[in-house]
């Protein structure tokens, strides 16, 4: 796989959203997704940001856009250093939430708005998703 056009954004703050937001929907536009797609993908990676802020107090995103099945596909890998998580089939259960008021639909929900959906937790030491939309 061709990463020489990835981009690397730390997330930190909240305010970080919008531009993380930005650099999605620009690369959406570059391989000309749908506009459907495009707001798929930007709900995905929202989720997916807020989650590594709420747990994980931050952590970064790598966007590359990659040659995939004959198509171009916008690949978006989130990694953080937090505290992982203890049961990751349990996390990907509709309805299953960690914290008191979540409602159970971040990651489960995340994974059915994308292309591709995967994820490595280990406790103590963090968690990154890669998700991926044509």
């Amino acid at each position: 796989m061709k990463r020489d056009n990835a981009e690397v954004l730390i997330i930190r703050k909240e305010q970080e959203l919008s531009l993380m937001r930005s650099m999605v929907q620009r690369a959406c536009k570059e391989i000309g997704m749908s506009v459907l797609n495009q707001t798929k993908l930007i709900t995905a990676a929202s989720e997916l940001a807020r989650n590594m802020l709420l747990y994980a107090r931050g952590g970064k995103m790598t966007l590359t856009i990659l040659p995939k099945s004959g198509k171009r596909v916008v690949q978006l890998i989130f990694e953080d250093k937090g505290p992982g998580m203890a049961d990751a089939e349990k996390a990907m259960q509709k309805g299953y939430s960690s914290r008191v008021n979540g409602l159970g639909l971040g990651l489960p929900g995340t994974k059915r708005l994308v292309d591709y959906f995967s994820l490595e937790t280990k406790v103590g030491e963090g968690t990154t998703v890669i998700i991926e939309k044509s």
